[in-house]
Parts: structure tokens; sequence; C-alpha cells
């Protein structure tokens, strides 16, 4: 199994290039099904989530063809096979994506349910719920979601509880379906306003997107497309975190700074004096990491999948930090590597108290999933000595050659076998 080798104690200088988002590229991915011609998207990145869903594409019928530099042109002219399979999506969330777009289209779907990170029960209910709201007849038998209809229907959807994914299946279900879908308590984050541009481009009728409101009103059929992914702020945020951490300063660069506000505004929070252009932001200048409680929130609230980074950076911090997650309740899985070099951190229930400054020890490290392999990666670079973090295919699956990166920064990281 291959890991990080990481040995700590260089603060990292200079500029970084950020990758396209993958949250943002699958669902442009999945989009591609709603229509018979080509789709073609810039800026993927090289992830292995981006590689499986090709896969699923690929399994489904799709003519997928991918080149340097992120261009990947996608075309799903006939349906040779509705199934989505479970050896393929069992590391994958985002293949439940498939689901609206396949149901849309061609009146079927099987959906293997989904896997992923182990942070938390991550139910597809409200999915389900909204597609039978529309006319879909489905079943849950065997692991996969049986899905069948002749033609979705307009319908009025509130959910329950704010839903990334399920905003973007149900608003691809939406834009073939007949009459108008209004989806209430949407999710607002930047990754669900980037599908709807490319929806949009394909012939889509979409208003208030980055609103709780989205009205989708459904047309007979899409058409071809051409569509630049967004910047990933979760992969900037990492970067930026890294430069704090590690004693130095990182520059980002091809990213979208109101994307990052959050977390600027909580670096500012922390002492530190954050700048920011029109494509790139950066760390500045600080005396010292003053602690601060953080709260995670769906957007425009700080992320989750920055929770573990920032619980990192807070134990070099002088004070104590209150650190509240409210998305998933399994998510401080991190804190116990972290406690085994040193970090004073106590857990309960969807709670962490961090204590800081700590000097954290090298060790060998197990990740658990991709935002926590990021927060390990992170204390590897401040730690004295040595330190491994093993299972690293966690981090491939969301960050785009991180040990590339973290050396151009002067980090001392390499890739190993263990």
């Amino acid at each position: 199994m291959e890991a990080l080798r990481i040995t700590g104690g260089r603060p990292l200088h200079g500029a970084v290039a950020i990758s396209g988002a993958k949250n943002a590229a699958l669902p442009a991915m999945c989009a591609s099904i709603l229509t018979a011609e080509s789709v073609l998207l810039h800026n993927l990145p090289a992830v292995r989530d981006v590689a499986t869903m090709a896969e699923v594409l690929r399994f489904l019928g799709a003519e997928v063809e991918r080149e340097s530099g992120g261009r990947c042109a996608l075309r799903l002219e006939r349906l040779t096979n509705p199934r989505t399979p479970y050896r393929l999506v069992k590391t994958m969330r985002a293949s439940v994506l498939t689901l609206g777009p396949l149901l849309a289209r061609f009146g079927e779907a099987e959906v293997s349910l989904p896997g992923g990170c182990a942070i938390g029960s991550r139910p597809i209910d409200l999915h389900i719920e909204a597609l039978r709201q529309m006319g879909a007849e489905i079943a849950l038998e065997h692991g996969f979601v049986h899905a069948r209809c002749r033609r979705l229907r307009g319908a009025e959807i509130t959910f329950d509880q704010v839903t990334v994914t399920g905003t973007e299946n149900v608003m691809m279900a939406a834009a073939l379906a007949e009459g108008t879908t209004v989806l209430i308590n949407a999710a607002r984050e930047p990754e669900i306003v980037d599908l709807a541009e490319l929806l949009i481009k394909m012939g889509a009728r979409i208003s208030g997107a980055g609103s709780d409101t989205l009205r989708i009103e459904g047309v007979s059929a899409l058409h071809a497309a051409e569509h630049r992914i967004i910047p990933d702020r979760i992969e900037a945020g990492t970067y930026l975190i890294a430069g704090l951490i590690s004693g130095g300063q990182v520059r980002v660069e091809q990213v979208s700074p109101p994307h990052l506000s959050a977390l600027i505004d909580k670096l500012r929070e922390i002492g530190v004096e954050p700048r920011s252009g029109e494509d790139w932001a950066e760390t500045g200048a600080h005396s010292k990491l003053q602690a601060a409680d953080l709260r995670t929130a769906p957007y425009p609230g700080f992320p989750t999948d920055l929770q573990a980074q920032f619980m990192a950076l807070m134990t070099q911090a002088h004070g104590t930090s209150v650190i509240t997650e409210t998305i998933f309740e399994n998510r401080f899985m991190h804190a116990a590597e972290l406690r085994r070099m040193g970090a004073r951190i106590t857990t309960e229930g969807r709670r962490a108290v961090v204590q800081g400054p700590t000097p954290l020890s090298s060790a060998k490290l197990m990740a658990t999933d991709l935002r926590a392999s990021a927060s390990l990666v992170l204390a590897g670079l401040v730690a004295e000595g040595e330190t491994i973090v093993d299972r690293v295919y966690h981090l491939d699956r969301g960050y785009a050659d991180m040990v590339g990166k973290l050396q151009q920064l002067g980090a001392a990281v390499t890739r190993t076998r263990v």
C-alpha cells in the first residue's frame, strides 16, 4: 500500500496552481447523460474520483475522451446498460448523481447505493423522495436503487435539510421533466451554480442558482455544450493552511477568492492578514496564531471539507479552540491520529476542543477519509522527525498531484510503499 513520507520543519513558500473542483467536475460529467450530443469539459482535475466517474459513464455506454490539461469530451448517444455497478461506485458517493439524469432521459435507472468516505451517514432518502414526487417509481433491492418512469413531472419540492448532491441530482432530472420544478431549501454552494451554468449552456431553463430556491422549467431535449470547471476551493484552502501551519506563506493561483470568503474571514480571526486579487489569494503576515472557535455549516458557512485541516492548524495556535461539526456525525476520526502526534484534542459527539500550541512529533498515521488524510499531511509538515501517512489512496480521490505541489512549495515529502 502506498503512503506519504514527510519530514517536518520546513516552512512552505511560493505559489501553487489550483486544479478544477472535484465536487463540480463529477456532477458536470453526469450532466452529459442528459443529451445525445457531445459535452466538452475543461479543467477536470486529475484525481481518482474523476477517473472512476469516467469508467461509470463508459459502462453506461458513453464515449469518454480524456486529454492532458484537464480536457474531456463525453457523449452518451444511446444507453447500453442502465446499471451502475457496485465495483465502480463503492468508493465514490457521487455515483448517485447518475440517478436523476438516467431517469430523466431514459426513463429507467439502476444505481448501486454509493460508498465513499467513512465520515458518517449520508442517506440518499432526500433524492429518492424528491424523484418520487416527480412521478418516479423507486424500489431499493439488493443494494440497488431501481427507478422507472414514463416522463418525470415538475413539482414543488422542499428539502428537509440542505443537500448538495440532492440538489444537483434533482436539478438535472428536472431539466428534462414536464413542467416546472421548484426546489426549496436548495444548496447554495459554488458547485451548484457551476452545474446550473453548464445545464443552461445545454439549453436548460434554470433560475435562482446560488440562492435557496431554484426554479427549473423542463425542456424536451438538451444539446451540446462546452464548459470550464470552477477552481477547487477546498484544495485552495488546504494549501493556504499548509503555508500557515508550516510557518511559511503560500499563494494559491487560478482560484475564485469569493469562494474562499469563509476561510479568509476565519484566518483574519486567528490573527492572519490574508490578501487576494482577481484570481489569487495568499496568507499574509502574523505574529502568532490565535485560537478561534469554528462551526461548520452549508455554504456560505465554513465548509465541513476544511474542518479537519483547520483542526490541525489549531494545534499550533495559542489558546483553546472549540470545533463543532454540524454536517456529518463521524468526522473527527483524524483527531485520534493527531493525538498520537502529541496534539491535545478532546472530542465528544460533534464537538472537539483543541488546546495549543503543542509541539507535534512524527508518527506512523492511518488516513480514514479524504479530508482527514489532508489534515494528517499538514500535521506532518510541522512535526519533528519523519511522519508516514498510510492509505494515501484517500488523498488521490480528491487532490491532484499533492506530492508535486507540496515539493514545489519546499516540503520534504515523497511517495513510498509500506
